[in-house]
């Protein structure tokens, strides 16, 4: 089999990645190991929300470059402002592309509100998300009996402790009732396939009904729209009421509608995706390129031009820790860690964790390095990647779709060089 790229690792970074290389005319293929960490993040996208010194991010361009100064090895400061301005604008064209429905753009960051109530700072959030809550509007935050993977209580109590009124309410739907009974099947993406269903619509619109007679805006669990999101859209034309989502534990309803519209349109594309498969060897070819070998497909070895490793990080394996150290365990690139295990971690818990920061050493085009030796086939993007901490700076997201569209660039720049040499 022979492709002109192949991407290790099959989430956000990896998808985003293999749509532009797709786009551009490139045969590409995805080997993913197991579920995306998409299904269990939010659906909601950070670019950066906190400098290194604590201070909060209000105008993108300054913060950038201060960024340059007190993390220079952070992936944004690698790539450079103007960059990752760009390729964070082209994000926002591409998922408009993909008919993924986001709000929010770079020049006006917005908040939106957490499972526990507090307002948070993003890029981009999920269409229905909750917002904002206008002064005087009428707010009931809607649970569903026996699902406890979201809290109203919690909710309501932080709101009202804001000054914003609301209440509480239930929904019981009876149509949930065999679905109730076994608990640990009782969770958001379960719900949802019920409730998206048409025969479960005429009770659902029932009950929210006689919940929006007294209220302006429901706050329900993201527990619907799985399949279809317009069922959000037709419940609010309905009840004439505003309804927004919030995040449930996972697994993540929005996170998983994410990513089966991002795989979908890269496959729709022409895009390969080998599902449950995992690389196991990558031998460098002497004309360049990689022979790759899978768990799957045995003997049958991958030809791929470029390697693009998407692997993630301690959550997805793509990095593994031992008593002696951190390792990249696909290629055995290097590897950014701060020195002895002692120094790995702060004993309070609610502190930046240096852990965080480690991942693949790069360059600025993001090719790692491999026993200090530049691996110019290969690129590294996504959470694999050192010098950055996505809790503590809210960047996240927006470092895995930057620097996967980057990487992306290079490649097609190479494929129309390699054309017009031909």
């Amino acid at each position: 089999m022979k492709f002109d790229s192949l991407i290790t690792g099959g989430g956000l970074a990896g998808l985003v990645c293999g749509i532009r290389l797709a786009q551009g005319g490139n045969k590409t293929v995805i080997v993913s190991r197991g579920q995306s960490a998409l299904h269990f993040a939010s659906g909601g996208l950070d670019l950066l929300n906190t400098l290194p010194d604590d201070s909060p991010v209000n105008a993108l361009p300054d913060a950038l470059a201060r960024l340059a100064e007190q993390a220079p090895q952070h992936p944004y400061s690698l790539l450079g402002a103007d960059t990752v301005t760009a390729l964070a604008r082209e994000t926002e064209q591409l998922f408009d592309q993909c008919g993924l429905a986001m709000h929010g753009d770079l020049a006006h960051a917005h908040h939106s509100l957490t499972p526990v109530g507090k307002w948070r700072r993003t890029w981009l959030s999920p269409r229905h998300a909750c917002r904002t809550i206008r002064a005087g509007q009428r707010v009931t935050v809607v649970g569903i009996c026996g699902f406890l993977d979201f809290e109203p209580a919690s909710i309501v109590d932080t709101l009202q402790r804001q000054g914003i009124a609301c209440r509480q309410a239930e929904l019981t739907l009876p149509g949930l009732d065999q679905l109730r009974a076994n608990p640990s099947e009782f969770r958001s993406v379960n719900i949802a396939r019920i409730l998206d269903n048409d025969a479960q619509h005429n009770a659902l619109l029932h009950e929210l009904h006689q919940l929006a007679r007294e209220c302006d805006l429901l706050i329900l669990p993201a527990c619907l729209g799985l399949e279809n999101p317009q069922i959000i859209d037709n419940l609010q034309a309905s009840t004439g009421c505003q309804i927004a989502c919030v995040p449930t534990l996972p697994p993540s309803v929005p996170g998983i509608r994410m990513h089966q519209v991002l795989s979908g349109y890269f496959r729709a594309l022409g895009g390969t995706m080998m599902t449950g498969d995992a690389v196991q060897q990558a031998t460098p070819q002497p004309g360049g390129g990689y022979r790759v070998t899978t768990r799957n497909h045995g003997d049958i070895a991958i030809q791929a031009r470029h390697l693009v490793l998407a692997s993630g990080s301690f959550f997805s394996n793509g990095l593994i820790a031992s008593r002696t150290g951190v390792r990249e365990p696909l290629f055995d690139l290097d590897v950014l860690e701060p020195g002895p295990r002692s120094q790995w971690y702060d004993e309070d818990f609610f502190r930046p964790q240096p852990w965080q920061q480690f991942g693949v050493i790069t360059d600025h085009n993001l090719h790692p390095h491999k026993k200090g030796e530049l691996q110019t086939d290969m690129f590294a993007i996504g959470g694999v990647l050192g010098g950055f901490d996505p809790i503590r700076l809210g960047c996240g997201g927006g470092v895995s779709v930057v620097t996967a569209l980057h990487a992306a660039h290079q490649i097609l720049a190479r494929q129309e060089v390699s054309h017009e040499s031909a």
